[in-house]
């Protein structure tokens, strides 16, 4: 018999108390002795819900856990992270707690309530041969070490299903955006600013030129965003400066502008004379595709109708995932499938209890339906190239 959203309501303490093991663990990206700390949590809490423990992975010191299901090929990917922004100490200020429905706590909705519900998900199955659940320990990063892990544990599956937070009003994350990330440095020539400032080459002055050329490569028609940001230049208020940097994020709704961006980042030339320019950087995460997702929201919404939940709506978010990463070497991917709330990465962020046992539900029945779907004898619904088992009666 499949999960039903009153099953999980029945483990909704031992989701809470899962939930709170992990909170209680700060887990910031940068610090690796932390996020080593948190992956033993992570580990041990999976392993009681799953009776298996996982393979832990370390690569340039950050730890990333795998759980390989059963014996069969891999089909099916459920993707995690268990870092978080925010730094140790957190706790004393944003401390774990759960009232009036609300559960909050640092890295609570992003996204290590997430890994609590894929655990339970995953447990009250039957039939889990085929599934790997990936946690890494970087993605707040970029995933500098797991994507190479991300990738190779993507191909070949079915599908992908990643477990960060559901958007606004639950709804999941059909599209992301793609990233790239520059870093330009200018080179001038140093002089006393109030002796001899003709003698300079003002770095700052070229900085200027280079930002607001690099902010009209963005495209407002198609989405496409190009952002200065961080920028350091000079070193006393006497001197013209001799060399500054400035940081680029660039989101991009497709592949062509992405290239678009990359191409002109790299072709900036410098406008003073003796200055010079060094552009380093480039894509990082190509773009989650709505065509990536497209049949695999088609089969949650018919899920979450059956299961009572109601109609189920996606989105498109300028930020990324590491399920741009699984979308990018093709296999089909749906994100936003952990919890509700609001607020990551900011004071506020908070996770809606009442949602966690439908949602985890949900994630159930949707691991539960793919895998059906790709035994031999599984009947397909005509025109979806997921083949999704469509409910009779």
């Amino acid at each position: 018999m499949a999960p039903t959203v009153q099953s999980f309501d029945e483990q909704l303490p031992a989701i809470l108390a899962g939930i709170e093991q992990l909170v209680r663990c700060e887990s910031p990206s940068g610090d690796l002795a932390a996020v080593a700390r948190s992956a033993d949590v992570v580990s041990h809490l999976g392993a009681s819900v799953l009776g298996l423990h996982p393979e832990r992975i370390v690569l340039e010191g950050r730890t990333h856990l795998r759980w390989h299901l059963g014996t069969g090929p891999r089909r099916l990917l459920l993707l995690g992270h268990h870092d978080t922004v925010w730094p140790l100490g957190s706790l004393d200020s944003h401390p774990f707690s759960v009232h009036d429905g609300v559960l909050r706590g640092p890295g609570c909705l992003d996204m290590k309530s997430g890994l609590v519900m894929a655990f339970h998900a995953i447990a009250a199955l039957e039939d889990t041969d085929g599934i790997t659940l990936l946690v890494t320990g970087d993605e707040e990063l970029g995933s500098p070490s797991s994507r190479g892990l991300i990738e190779a544990e993507a191909v070949g599956c079915r599908a992908a299903l990643v477990l960060e937070a559901a958007g606004a009003n639950g709804a999941l994350k059909s599209e992301r955006k793609g990233v790239s990330l520059y870093q330009i440095e200018v080179h001038g020539c140093p002089a006393h600013a109030g002796l001899e400032p003709e003698n300079g080459v003002n770095a700052t002055l070229e900085a200027a030129h280079q930002v607001l050329a690099v902010a009209q490569l963005a495209n407002a028609t198609t989405g496409t965003t190009v952002t200065p940001t961080v920028l350091t230049v000079g070193t006393t208020t006497n001197t013209v400066p001799a060399r500054g940097t400035f940081a680029v994020d660039v989101r991009v709704p497709d592949a062509s502008e992405q290239d678009r961006v990359d191409a002109a980042m790299h072709a900036l030339r410098p406008v003073l004379d003796g200055a010079e320019l060094k552009v380093t950087g480039g894509p990082n995460r190509p773009p989650l595709a709505a065509n990536a997702s497209a049949d695999l929201f088609d089969r949650a919404a018919l899920l979450a109708t059956s299961l009572g939940l109601g109609p189920l709506t996606a989105l498109a978010v300028g930020g990324a995932s590491d399920g741009n990463f699984t979308a990018g070497v093709g296999t089909p991917t749906l994100d936003g499938l952990g919890a509700v709330g609001a607020g990551a990465h900011a004071d506020d962020e908070h996770v809606v209890v009442s949602e966690l046992a439908a949602r985890t539900a949900l994630l159930s029945a949707l691991i539960g339906d793919l895998l059906r779907a790709d035994r031999p004898t599984t009947q397909a619904v005509k025109g979806s190239r997921l083949g999704c088992a469509r409910d009779q009666g």
